[in-house]
């Protein structure tokens, strides 16, 4: 791995005005020296998955998400839950990246941020998704999870950050450990 670890975050969230959106963008804030941070291209502007388009050719919104993720040497996915599961649009975009070789997340550390306004902060999306990263082999950091609950007092969605300084801690220490587990690692790819 770099000097500096080059984080890519991936939205979970489609809606301009997410809360998880926010979060995402607030993550540059919060990142620990030596660690650069890139918001990954939105899942949006991803067609849906379907082998017809794929037939034809890459989509380029596939191909710059693909070769985004493939820059970065982690992965940080800050979503809601939606149904109790994984969004659509973050599955989508999942998809899309297990279509080529070698796949972009077989091998990179991943950690999972859920943000809800409910008070149990987007959990029951984290085992459905990393059951999804699995088969993309991707190194999974389980532990400590990450669920911003009650999100709306504690993100503001405009600026981009988080204004609760528990949370905002929290989450500086869960950088920090991300860290730690991606530089305990050998290099994918």
């Amino acid at each position: 791995m770099n000097a500096s670890l080059r984080l890519g975050v991936l939205e979970g969230s489609l809606r301009r005005a997410s809360l998880s959106r926010a979060a995402a963008r607030a993550v540059s804030g919060l990142a620990p020296e030596g660690m650069s941070v890139t918001l990954l291209p939105n899942p949006g502007t991803l067609p849906l998955f379907d082998q017809d388009i794929l037939d034809e050719g890459m989509p380029d919104s596939a191909a710059a998400l693909i070769d985004a993720i493939r820059a970065c040497d982690a992965v940080l996915i800050v979503t809601p839950e939606y149904n109790w599961s994984v969004p659509g649009g973050l599955k989508n975009a999942i998809d899309w990246t297990s279509r080529v070789q070698p796949m972009p997340l077989a091998g990179k550390p991943v950690a999972v941020w859920s943000v809800s306004p409910g008070l149990l902060g987007g959990a029951r999306v984290h085992e459905g998704l990393r059951h999804v990263l699995h088969s993309q082999d991707s190194r999974i950091m389980a532990k400590p999870e990450v669920q911003i609950a009650g999100a709306k007092s504690k993100i503001d969605v405009e600026a981009g950050r988080i204004t609760a300084e528990d949370t905002a801690e929290f989450l500086r220490a869960h950088l920090r450990t991300f860290e730690a587990f991606c530089r305990s690692m050998t290099p994918a790819g």
